[in-house]
């Protein structure tokens, strides 16, 4: 059982911590609640946060937790997978601050980095110079390095590189106590200098010494020479023949024995040419017998996923297209072989090929190719989860044992699995004996958890039959923990609890983890006392069975929203970095205040979600690029209407939320309206008085609506549609609607549009005025009911709004038969040209692109894509993410300016800055043509507008004056 620790006084202990350190301290209900879960099974609520600043903040920090006999223990990105990232005592997270890459030397080809440096940013950086780090595990995006020290993290390419400890040179340690010191090998007389010192270091050196020399047979004969042996203390790295390597040594110690403030870690060659050969087996047990062939001098990894792992991403909707390439088969051996020449690579491959005896190999060689391949190997570890149908939790997770043995091991733990009813899909790192799975788990019965200690028990037993490892990669943490007598016998066992004593005297680092572990069948998240909420809620949340109590229980925290650059997910924590900031913690807030830490707390009144979810965009990008969907801006829309229940908003609330109404009205008189938001003095008052950040111009109404225009206009025969003039495009652009009527009535199209000014209500949704939105949609609704019944499309040009009718409308009217019709009806400008078989005539021009974070989430930018082919653009799409105006998120002051601007800053402004005076700026969304015309000074058109120029191209190329544009204004 885990070591008990004294009661601490958490006032006390938070008043105290402030005065050392110069980092953040948060002993608040939101803070413990925001650490109180990682990706495992397990949950604990921290006693506080600590987020130090600098290696003195650690020091500082770890002398109070010491004078207040406060258990301790450091976490990096928080995805640990067999409970170590989560326990009752004060959580250090050194990944916001403490992230900096001190030194690449590649002379000597070795890296000192700071405990926070994420995984890639340190690829990154050694890339340059032909160089890498060879341990990139599959969430190698957001992973740091401190994490990976105490995992002893391996990866895909461990085969060539080894695990982490394998790449970790020395490492500058602190221990619970304040001993400041630097580990690595000793040589017999630096050992001996070091066991003369009187002093603590002086101590550490010789009971380690005496600890190796009593235990140094049984280690010799317990310890699996197998590739992958994670499980239990590297006590084999202080053995003679080992070179009494320390830091070796506490690599894997999961924050049990020592703090690492600095490590100095080897980097390896980075090989110039890469061939991948895929063989295709009936099962994964198969592959494993038929790695043999593959073995090569030039192979660099060796990994296996079957026909599961396909099946979990079409439920998810994901067709990644390395799918369609795969050999015939239902698993897939993935070799691949590097070098210093193609010639070498496809050489060593082919040859691998013609070993083979079993399976249906294929070759690829080219680049872009194995990237589309690997990419479904990667997305093993995060599709695993299908809310309502697979758990998709860490069981028994990742036991290694020797390669030669995998297939067999496979064959009887699938037969263990259907004893007990369990479904998984298999993957992993087949060539050094690792495997992978997911498990459909329910631990909220008392006899499901029964079963769950029998299966690990059982399973446990069968590695140990093979001469495995309990764990391959994640660790043992409370999952494993207490089976490691069965693997290195009770003598060693006595030493690993030994060997923390050595650094932590009074079992104040991470309790219960490793030695003297909880069991495995305590601290579950959702386990047989797990009692939600009962809420009524505005959205109906179809796809989860149980509505906003399953919604909020989707993430299993595998942390992919905390990577900090690439994609939508997540702006907000890419900029600041926050915990509280990225999907995962918003959504594990609300989980806790369903049925955790803030279970008994306000509920929607609560102050601590309604802070995270301040500074949240709404991009949607979560409900694309999350594994699981969750979708925060639903949340946020849904929380913050109870939460605003019978309260006043915000002044920006009426000002922005409400802006359909101000533009309707301003309409009537656009001049003067323009002349009172943009006369020096007055726009100043006006804006403090909104709630409107002063540095942001207000978009000028134009002077005459579309509306107005387009009732002008007479009929053009041809297929009736129904172009959706939204406020914006109304009221503020509307030579965009107005190029839309030309484009779709160069398509063969005869233009409707509704018979009154009707408004989706998008801007509601930011502020939770949900009831509102829902009457606006109801009013839609009504009105909208015959042209949709007789099957005409709506064509939306602005992408939050074609969100709404395809998203947030069947969320608030899931039975309403003309709701479902409206959805299905809905359709980009993009969308429905490409399904009408459109053509446009080219353009011959360079294009830079920004896309839109709804049309990235709810609809289809690939039919944008094919237009801007068809116009024979050179587009140039940087993978920029949210612009960062998100609506009327970047028009608000204080905070949201600066994260709205921030976001910008990273990809799109400047790289509309760099870009030719030739090249075109588009954007379809409103909100990403102001953040780019306000912050980097040029119009960006709208994908009407560009098909508008097409169809206006002549013999002397593209007209460059939109008359039907200015015409309108």
């Amino acid at each position: 059982m885990a070591g008990g620790h004294s009661i601490v006084d958490r006032g006390r202990l938070a008043v105290d911590l402030q005065r050392a350190v110069t980092g953040e301290v948060r002993f608040d209900d939101g803070a413990r609640a925001l650490y109180a879960n990682d990706a495992s099974i397990y949950r604990q609520v921290p006693t506080g946060v600590v987020v130090p600043q600098s290696a003195d903040d650690v020091l500082a920090a770890l002398r109070v937790c010491r004078e207040h006999q406060a258990a301790v223990f450091a976490r990096g990105c928080g995805t640990g997978l067999a409970g170590q990232t989560v326990n009752a005592a004060v959580v250090f997270d050194f990944s916001k601050r403490l992230n900096r890459i001190v030194e690449i030397d590649p002379a000597r080809r070795i890296a000192r980095v700071q405990p926070g440096v994420i995984c890639d940013e340190l690829h990154e950086a050694a890339e340059p110079f032909g160089l890498t780090f060879a341990p990139d595990p599959a969430t190698h995006d957001r992973c740091t390095l401190g994490g990976m020290i105490g995992n002893n993290s391996c990866g895909t390419h461990s085969v060539v590189g080894g695990k982490t400890v394998d790449n970790v040179i020395t490492m500058d340690v602190v221990t619970v106590d304040g001993h400041r010191m630097t580990v690595g090998r000793t040589t017999p007389e630096a050992l001996a200098a070091l066991r003369a010192q009187p002093d603590r270091c002086g101590d550490i050196y010789r009971r380690l010494d005496d600890l190796i020399q009593r235990y140094a047979e049984e280690v010799r004969q317990r310890y699996p020479r197998i590739p992958r042996r994670v499980s239990g203390f590297n006590l084999d790295s202080l053995l003679p023949e080992n070179g009494f390597d320390v830091a070796k040594a506490l690599v894997g110690s999961e924050s049990t024995c020592v703090f690492v403030l600095e490590a100095t870690v080897r980097l390896i060659p980075l090989p110039a040419y890469r061939a991948l050969l895929v063989v295709g087996h009936p099962d994964a047990a198969t592959a494993a017998d038929h790695m043999d062939p593959l073995h090569h001098p030039a192979l660099i990894a060796l990994e296996c996923f079957d026909a599961g792992v396909l099946e979990n991403l079409e439920k998810h909707d994901q067709h990644i297209p390395g799918m369609d390439q795969l050999p015939d088969g239902q698993a897939w051996l993935l070799a691949e072989y590097g070098g210093d020449s193609a010639e070498e690579v496809e050489d060593a491959a082919r040859t691998a090929a013609d070993r083979l005896t079993a399976g249906q190999p294929k070759l690829f060689t080219d680049p872009d190719q194995q990237e589309q391949v690997w990419e479904v190997r990667r997305s093993t570890i995060e599709f695993t989860r299908i809310p309502g149908e697979h758990a998709g939790l860490a069981g028994w997770e990742d036991a290694a044992i020797a390669p030669e043995n995998l297939g067999d091991y496979i064959r009887d733990y699938c037969q263990l699995l259907k004893r007990y009813g369990y479904h998984c899909v298999l993957f992993g790192h087949f060539g050094q004996g690792c495997m992978h799975n997911r498990l459909d788990l329910d631990l909220r019965t008392a006899p499901a958890v029964d079963d769950f200690r029998r299966f690990l028990d059982e399973a446990g037993d069968l590695v140990i039959k093979y001469g495995g490892s309990l764990s391959g990669e994640h660790g043992d943490g409370q999952l494993r923990a207490n089976q490691l007598a069965k693997m290195f016998g009770p003598q060693l066992v006595s030493a690993f609890d030994e060997f923390k004593q050595i650094w932590d005297p009074e079992g104040r680092m991470n309790p219960g983890k490793v030695v003297r572990p909880y069991g495995p069948d305590q601290n579950l998240a959702v386990g047989p006392d797990y009692r939600p909420r009962h809420v009524r809620t505005v959205f109906a949340y179809p796809d989860d069975e149980k509505g906003f109590v399953d919604a909020t229980n989707r993430c299993f925290g595998i942390g992919k929203c905390r990577h900090t650059s690439g994609g939508v997910m997540c702006p907000s924590f890419m900029v600041t970095r926050e915990e509280q900031h990225s999907t995962r913690g918003r959504a594990r807030l609300l989980f806790e205040m369903m049925s955790g830490h803030l279970a008994d707390g306000p509920g929607w009144r609560d102050q601590h979600v309604k802070d995270s979810l301040d500074l949240c965009l709404s991009c949607k990008g979560c409900k694309s690029d999350c594994p699981v969907g969750v979708d925060i801006a639903t949340y946020k829309a849904e929380f913050l209407s109870h939460y605003y229940r019978h309260r006043l908003r915000p002044r920006s609330a009426y000002a922005l939320g409400l802006i359909p109404i101000w533009a309707r009205l301003a309409s009537h008189a656009p001049r003067l309206a323009n002349a009172a938001l943009h006369a020096p003095g007055l726009s100043r008052v006006g804006k403090a008085a909104a709630g409107i950040a002063p540095q942001r111009d207000a978009p000028r109404f134009a002077h005459k609506t579309f509306r107005a225009w387009f009732s002008g206009r007479r009929a053009d025969h041809g297929d009736p549609v129904l172009l959706w003039p939204d406020t914006f495009t109304n009221y503020f652009q509307p030579e965009i609607a107005a190029a839309a009527v030309r484009v779709l009535e160069a398509a063969g199209c005869s233009v409707n549009i509704p018979q009154r000014q009707l408004c989706c209500g998008r801007p509601l949704y930011d502020y939770g005025m949900l009831r509102t939105a829902k009457r606006w949609l109801r009013r839609i609704l009504d009105d909208l009911a015959e042209p949709i019944s007789a099957g005409l499309r709506l064509i939306v040009l602005e992408p939050s709004c074609a969100a709404v009718f395809r998203d947030e409308l069947t969320n608030l009217f899931p039975d309403d038969a003309d709701a479902q019709r409206l959805c299905a009806a809905t359709m980009s400008l993009g969308e429905y040209l490409c399904q009408r078989g459109y053509q446009p005539p080219p353009l011959h021009l360079r294009a830079l692109v920004q896309t839109h974070c709804h049309d990235h989430a709810v609809l289809k930018p690939e039919c944008d894509a094919r237009l801007f082919d068809a116009m024979q653009l050179d587009v140039d799409h940087p993978d920029s993410g949210c612009c960062g105006m998100a609506g009327s998120f970047g028009f608000e002051a204080g905070e949201r300016h600066k994260v709205s601007v921030a976001a910008g800053e990273r990809v799109i402004l400047p790289a509309v800055r760099a870009a030719d005076p030739r090249t075109v700026i588009v954007a379809n969304g409103f909100s990403c043509r102001e953040q780019i015309g306000q912050l980097a000074g040029r119009q960006a058109l709208h994908l009407a507008q560009l098909l508008e120029l097409a169809e206006g191209s002549g013999p002397d190329g593209p007209r460059r004056n939109l008359e039907p544009a200015r015409s309108t204004r």
